[in-house]
């Protein structure tokens, strides 16, 4: 009698409803993967992996309490052999470096086909990195270009994620309410960053993030 496949234990951490239903019926459909456990807020995705024994986590990006890149880090050091595949509505090139370079296992738009994310968490699974065509196709596009590092990259975090979010047309109140951060926090964030880039305005960065194709136009 043939034996049947082994389970793999799925995590999601995301806030929305609408994609964690979405993510549960995929992981379904894929007959060998299982979705054992959901956790809405960055401090909830930690304990949850703290507690359940599974074979990925899907992270998004934009959690309520934190950046989905600050749960990466902390989850690299605490469960170091995890793989996480990290999830985001926004461009690749605004985040996938950044999120690669801090330990995921891959990147993925949120709006990717079903077949993609299967495809995309198989690989993972079996040990290898994951990015899009479109993603390689960038990175072979910049081998041997010779220039300076951009000015965002020596942004932390929570200051680039201000910039992306400034420069998409947000107010500080807007991404305090979003990131439930308080409105003193992000003016922080957004006078570190301009101090930085040594830019004077929200009008100067926002040119500066279309210039660099950090936002659409």
């Amino acid at each position: 009698m043939k034996k049947p496949p082994a389970v793999l234990k799925v995590l999601i951490a995301d806030d929305h409803p609408i994609v964690i239903e979405g993510l549960k019926h995929i992981c379904g459909e894929a007959g060998d993967l299982a979705v054992a456990g959901v956790a809405a807020t960055g401090l909830d995705a930690i304990k949850l992996c703290r507690k359940v024994g599974a074979d990925i986590l899907l992270l998004d990006i934009a959690l309520p309490d934190r950046s989905g890149v600050e749960v990466l880090k902390q989850l690299r050091k605490e469960l170091p052999k995890l793989p996480i595949l990290m999830l985001s509505v926004h461009r690749e090139e605004q985040y996938a470096i950044r999120c690669l370079k801090a330990g995921a296992a891959g990147f993925l738009n949120k709006q990717a086909v079903p077949d993609e994310l299967i495809n995309a968490v198989r690989m993972i699974l079996s040990g290898r990195k994951y990015i899009s065509p479109s993603l390689a196709q960038e990175l072979a596009n910049q081998i041997g270009v010779d220039h300076e590092a951009p000015l965002h990259k020596d942004l932390s975090d929570r200051e680039y994620q201000t910039l992306i979010m400034i420069a998409s047309g947000k107010t500080v109140s807007d991404i305090a309410s979003e990131l439930s951060l308080s409105v003193k926090t992000v003016s922080m964030y957004r006078s570190r960053l301009l101090t930085k880039m040594k830019l004077r305005h929200n009008a100067e960065l926002t040119h500066y993030a279309i210039k660099n194709h950090l936002v659409d136009e």
